[in-house]
């Protein structure tokens, strides 16, 4: 790996580590919004006994680190040791005021923040130890049983618990913040370049590949086809295309081609020329 992409993952860490100690310390903590994970236990038990939750996540953190290194080697990597420590010290001591008094919107605007730099640590490739690396572990042992699953389970039962603990409504605002933390991370991780994929079954194929190329400027492909019933064999249309043009697309078929038959689908993340 070259020096700049070392460089880069790290400054990645740093960074994510940093932006998630102050989702927690703006918005979460002082709201009582215990989002699931390590972190969420080391919320309920700051509120219970006040020990520190920097402390209390590092403190939860080391045995699964050594359940880690028993079940699945040295693979999880000693990034995510030190973003681990690093966020557990940055929430300690990187100390700020809390800016809303709303726990709604401390709990979306601590979802978002959260998810962008637990976002930014996942494109550093490393992870913040506790929830996904002990799903790892209980799932080395039940293969049967995905690693999400055992994610959600914690999750769940983090969240159960500080319903106990602060009321009903802390673990509403809790999974508010899951949520959105989880859709964030998502556009972190592949961007915001989506686009729509049409699939085209049409007797009049050349037609509209010829439009969206010259109309459009979008790259086009065919595919062999062949109807099962009536056993006649067509091109179908491949083409990808962004948001913005799903409409004029749609009306190139509809004008050579109403009887079509139009598959669209979303796509999550496009690479190569023109996107």
């Amino acid at each position: 790996m070259k020096k700049w992409e070392v460089l880069k993952d790290y400054l990645l860490l740093l960074t994510g580590t940093l932006l998630t100690a102050l989702a927690f310390n703006f918005f979460l903590i002082p709201h009582k919004i215990a989002p699931g994970g390590i972190s969420g236990i080391a919320t309920v038990v700051y509120y219970v006994f006040r020990i520190p939750v920097g402390a209390t996540m590092l403190l939860l953190n080391v045995p699964i680190f050594i359940m880690g290194v028993k079940a699945l080697g040295r693979d999880f990597g000693l990034k995510t040791i030190i973003s681990t420590i690093l966020l557990s010290v940055f929430i300690d001591f990187v100390k700020v005021p809390s800016i809303t008094e709303d726990p709604i919107l401390a709990s979306i605007y601590g979802g978002v923040l959260m998810g962008v730099g637990l976002g930014l640590v996942f494109r550093g490739n490393a992870t913040t130890g506790g929830t996904d690396l002990l799903a790892k572990i209980l799932h080395k042992f039940h293969p049967f049983i995905g690693v999400g699953w055992f994610m959600f389970a914690i999750d769940f039962l983090v969240v159960f618990t500080a319903a106990v603990v602060f009321g009903p409504s802390q673990a509403l605002y809790a999974l508010v913040a899951l949520y959105l933390s989880a859709r964030v991370i998502d556009l972190v991780l592949e961007g915001m370049n989506t686009a729509k994929a049409f699939v085209i079954i049409s007797d009049y194929a050349e037609e509209i590949s010829q439009r969206i190329i010259s109309e459009m400027e979008r790259g086009v492909t065919f595919l062999d086809g062949q109807g099962v019933y009536t056993r006649q064999k067509k091109n179908i249309i491949l083409c990808v295309v962004n948001r913005m043009q799903v409409t004029r697309l749609k009306s190139i078929i509809n004008e050579e081609d109403p009887l079509a038959f139009v598959l669209v689908t979303d796509v999550r993340e496009v690479m190569g020329e023109g996107f």
